[in-house]
């Protein structure tokens, strides 16, 4: 089994389960990946996902070893990306706890991702450039609008190795873990985020990432029309009620009462 799937209270833990390759992802991978993935959204039990890689790295990328004895990929606009979910949009957020390397197919898995995590001796990069495989997970998109068009520029043309430090301070990294330790600050991320109304959370993620293919009229009416449906579910006049109450006081985010 090259992929694995288990939940932590309500969170779901997906890992590419290939070390002896550097989790790289052949086309059976590929395909266990995306299923992974769409038994996560359709999981009731759970609320975010964390997507890592077992025995001390991400994902090397592609499988070219795979690639080049011979394994053939569809490569269709209208199949699932070639390392399994990339085209997906979920309904609900992803974290990748990155050690190790997170390089080429492995970058574009992880900023397909919701929020990064990465060990502070992890490193990022588009090393899939020395080799003339291109970018075709979604990363010439995702990575100009995380990082802006002339950083990415500068990773895209060059190749060159990110260290966590630096990714951080572009934006690629949301959170630095201490070696070793990705996984485990990638779930209390997660279980952070789990805490918070679903559905308001939801609605306002996917108007966020919606907004990019809209007008600005569009994304307005957008962002109204989930905001709405939000409020409308009872989850404001809930929260609405547990304020009054004395939740919150101060800006805590503890349960209090």
């Amino acid at each position: 089994m090259s992929v694995r799937y288990e939940l932590r209270g309500r969170i779901a833990i997906v890992t590419i389960d290939r070390p002896e390759v550097r989790n790289a992802v052949d086309v059976p991978t590929a395909e266990a990946l995306a299923d992974a993935f769409r038994r996560f959204d359709d999981d009731n039990q759970a609320d975010v996902a964390v997507l890592t890689g077992k025995g001390g790295c991400f994902c090397a990328g592609a499988d070219l070893k795979a690639l080049a004895a011979g394994e053939e990929r569809d490569f269709s606009a209208d199949t699932d990306g070639p390392m399994g979910p990339t085209r997906m949009q979920l309904r609900k957020p992803v974290i990748a706890a990155i050690e190790g390397h997170a390089v080429a197919g492995g970058l574009e898995l992880a900023i397909w991702c919701d929020l990064r995590v990465m060990a502070e001796d992890a490193v990022m990069g588009v090393f899939c450039r020395r080799f003339g495989v291109p970018l075709i997970d979604l990363g010439t998109i995702r990575l100009p609008r995380l990082i802006g068009h002339s950083r990415a520029m500068d990773l895209i043309l060059t190749g060159r190795p990110v260290s966590a430090r630096e990714a951080a301070d572009m934006g690629l990294a949301n959170r630095v873990a201490p070696p070793g330790k990705a996984l485990e600050t990638a779930v209390q991320l997660a279980e952070e985020i789990a805490r918070h109304p679903s559905l308001c959370m939801q609605n306002d993620r996917r108007s966020a990432i919606e907004q990019w293919s809209l007008t600005e009229e569009q994304a307005m009416r957008n962002e109204l029309a989930l905001g709405l449906e939000t409020i409308q579910s009872g989850e404001t006049g809930s929260g609405a009620e547990s304020f009054r109450a004395g939740a919150g006081r101060h800006g805590s985010f503890d349960d209090e009462s």
